[in-house]
């Protein structure tokens, strides 16, 4: 195929997922296409992964559906252009998927289809439903892709090449069993936000989704905030009070309790909002229901400081330009279809292996 072949493709898909986030309850009961099903499965996901709530599943798909616009899709792939038309001799790939927010390894998928390649897939056994729903929807726009995608549920075999995210731990495990083959692996990274003193209280509401989506569970959400020295974090509490809800959820309470608990007992200088927890601490991962914040003395030692940690950020989010790029409030958890997980141009490696 050419790129333009891709670019029908999943722009199709693009309307297909959309469709199923913001259907109406009753379409899945109604009907039986793949688009009712994965209506179905987005309802119903949160019974199998409690982090997949409806509301928070139904925000990653309508950003998947606006991910795939047909613009993006052909500033995407049409700098690969020359590419993907050459490629004839298609190896196997294997994709072991992560499954910390709904369908995160979607964009692995669909690389690997890009770049030509047969795909061996492996399943997050957190996420194992909603990713297999949308290829059913694929199946059905292009027949010819079934063919190219096989589901693995034993050891991974015969295949060229592969792609793996997890923790920093199954990192050390993919790197030993993995290593002899091309390969991109993927640890633990987060986002980081930088706080300059003159925001808007829009754009701390805005910061309350790059903390809050998803619980905070994905690798662009923001888990550390840079404020400058005598900052107060009381300026943009009251603006996270929007997402006091999660509080509700059983599994985040459970979370934020214990880290209480823990603060208390040790005696740990911390903040807390009800549902947030807030510590002094340099760690750029912090755990469900807190946040980390330290205090910068001079925007060029910041800068030095970000450098020296860029393999551990996913992301930046300030309105301010620093020595590596930033996105803007409220947009961690919104890449578009080039910003590459952990810098690293997935097709670009995919079609050259």
């Amino acid at each position: 195929m050419v790129y333009e072949n891709y670019v029908d493709i999943f722009s199709e898909l693009g309307k297909h997922l959309l469709f199923a986030a913001n259907s109406p309850g009753f379409i899945e009961d109604q009907y039986d296409s793949p688009t009712a099903i994965l209506a179905g499965e987005i309802r119903n996901a949160h019974l199998y992964n409690p982090w997949f709530t409806p509301s928070f599943t139904r925000q990653a798909f309508s950003a998947w559906g606006k991910a795939l616009g047909e613009d993006d899709l052909r500033k995407w792939l049409g700098s690969y252009d020359n590419l993907i038309s050459r490629r004839h001799d298609p190896r196997n790939v294997a994709l072991i998927m992560a499954g910390n927010i709904p369908a995160v390894g979607l964009h692995d998928l669909l690389c690997g289809i890009a770049s030509g390649h047969n795909l061996l897939i492996r399943y997050s056994s957190a996420d194992d439903r909603l990713i297999p729903a949308v290829l059913q929807i694929l199946y059905e726009i292009e027949h010819s892709l079934k063919k190219r995608i096989k589901i693995c549920e034993g050891p991974l075999k015969n295949f060229d090449a592969i792609i793996a995210t997890g923790s920093n731990n199954s990192a050390r495990y993919f790197e030993y069993y993995f290593g002899k083959y091309p390969h991109i692996i993927r640890k633990n990274r987060n986002g980081v936000a930088v706080i300059t003193g003159d925001e808007t209280g829009e754009e701390f509401m805005s910061l309350a989704d790059d903390v809050f989506m998803y619980f905070g569970l994905g690798c662009r959400n923001v888990s550390g905030v840079y404020i400058p020295e005598g900052y107060s974090l009381q300026n943009f509490w009251p603006h996270f009070q929007h997402y006091s809800y999660v509080q509700d959820h059983y599994k985040y309470r459970n979370n934020y309790d214990y880290q209480k608990s823990v603060m208390i007992i040790n005696i740990i200088p911390h903040e807390d909002n009800g549902f947030l927890l807030a510590v002094e601490n340099d760690a750029l991962i912090s755990p469900v229901s807190v946040l980390h914040y330290s205090v910068y003395h001079s925007m060029d030692l910041l800068n030095q400081k970000l450098f020296d940690n860029r393999d551990q950020i996913q992301c930046i989010v300030s309105h301010r330009d620093l020595a590596l790029p930033v996105v803007p409030f409220g947009q961690s958890q919104h890449p578009r279809l080039w910003d590459y997980a952990d810098g690293v141009d997935t097709i670009e490696f995919l079609l050259n292996i």
